[in-house]
């Protein structure tokens, strides 16, 4: 995946046009299926990628859902027939395994600045020609996630506390890919100040062509896609409510787990604050990402041309855009 930066004068670069055709990549509930994964794609994202990943317990229902991932596919589970140890992740990629260093950073990135300052010391200072860092020199995608801190903040203490830090580390490093994510659910529902914080998230996504996995959107809806839970005030536990009266009284993911085959179509596992069935469908939205992000590596196609993005600090970036594999986007309930 290449981007281009530049640096020059503000006076010259607000004449820079903006760029068309660049498309945002969004990771959420339309991205929850495995089975559509072929060992090719897999396999270009293991030569591909080169993943850290910080979070606390939240977060690790991404990583736990992946570790039990591999035996579930190894048995067949939904009908899977890859190689053995096809979804086998670890520190360094060894063993034919995807590289992913798990808890590479400490915290997560509620914790402003620490988040800035551990993502800056994990990476070392950046290598203005490659546009990566000079510690860990082969790490190209970093991800972060949230534990309950968006539930609280505010609009502004995003901006400054998240959007605009995130902007800034990829302007510094141009060469790796920064994932956004949203926050878990709360139980407030649509008006909350959780889902408003999540779709400013979404929105600043869209309109500045990023990568984001939506946690809270995987985890608003069941396998079936056809109800949105957080309207229904599903908190982290998947529970909702399924009448209206005000107390959570049904839990969309045991339901569905009740009611289909354990190792067959879905997998049991630990699921921080949650249900397995939560964990599961996060490990197979971030392999689809995976897979996504290599293909955006993989594509010959030019650059496009260079975008603006003016920070609070008053530095100035250029970004290259990048060709993105086209994928539907679906508006939000």
């Amino acid at each position: 995946m290449k981007r281009i930066t530049l640096f020059s004068a503000a006076v010259f670069v607000l004449f820079v046009p903006p760029l068309a055709g660049a498309d945002a990549l969004i990771i959420d509930h339309n991205d929850t299926d495995i089975t559509g994964l072929t060992a090719a794609e897999i396999q270009e994202a293991k030569d591909t990628l080169h993943i850290a990943y910080g979070h606390t317990s939240h977060g690790s229902q991404i990583t736990t859902g992946m570790s039990g991932l591999v035996g579930f596919a190894n048995s067949g589970g939904k009908g899977l027939s890859l190689p053995t140890d096809t979804f086998q992740y670890n520190n360094g990629g060894t063993g034919g395994a995807l590289d992913l260093h798990d808890y590479a950073m400490g915290g997560d990135v509620g914790y402003y600045p620490q988040w800035v300052d551990n993502t800056r010391a994990y990476l070392g200072a950046a290598d203005p020609l490659t546009g990566m860092g000079t510690n860990n020199s082969d790490v190209n995608v970093i991800m972060w996630s949230w534990c309950g801190q968006v539930s609280g903040i505010t609009e502004q203490g995003l901006i400054d506390t998240y959007l605009t830090p995130m902007a800034q580390l990829e302007a510094e490093y141009f060469n790796v890919t920064f994932v956004y994510m949203t926050g878990h659910l709360d139980g407030s529902g649509t008006a909350g100040n959780l889902n408003q914080r999540n779709q400013q998230i979404r929105d600043y996504v869209l309109a500045n062509d990023k990568v984001l996995f939506d946690f809270a959107d995987i985890e608003s809806y069941d396998p079936n896609g056809l109800v949105n839970y957080m309207a229904l005030m599903a908190n982290d536990n998947n529970d909702y409510d399924s009448d209206g009266n005000g107390s959570l009284d049904k839990n969309w993911a045991r339901d569905w787990q009740n009611s289909h085959v354990e190792g067959v179509d879905w997998y049991n596992v630990e699921s921080a604050h949650s249900q397995a069935l939560n964990a599961n469908l996060k490990a197979y939205a971030a392999w689809n990402m995976f897979v996504e992000l290599a293909d955006d590596n993989g594509n010959n196609a030019v650059p496009e041309p260079s975008s603006l993005v003016l920070l609070g600090t008053g530095l100035v970036g250029l970004l290259g855009r990048r060709l993105r594999r086209s994928r539907e986007i679906l508006p939000y309930n």
